[in-house]
């Protein structure tokens, strides 16, 4: 899991203001930091069957989230999947 200073430093990049904890950008950016720990930790634990379904849910999340800001906000949509090196 993410640990809380790692969270804190990922809000702080993707905030539109000093209260903004729950945008779709920091949602999405949150996300992707725990899909990658929990990919790492994938690839050492293969057989963890219960941690691959919750990353398969993580990963609709985001999805999900990705296509509303698609729709809604598509300028910011393009610069976050730019600077989370995500593929469209």
């Amino acid at each position: 899991m993410a640990t809380k200073s790692t969270k804190q430093k990922t809000i702080k990049k993707f905030q539109r203001n000093e209260k903004d904890t729950g945008s779709t950008a920091v949602q999405v950016a949150v996300l992707t930091e725990k899909i990658n720990m929990l990919t790492k930790h994938l690839n050492e634990h293969k057989k963890d069957n219960d941690s691959r379904m919750g990353l398969l849910k993580m990963i609709s999340q985001r999805r999900s989230l990705l296509s509303y800001m698609e729709r809604k906000e598509n300028e910011q949509y393009k610069k976050l999947i730019a600077s989370l090196g995500l593929r469209k």
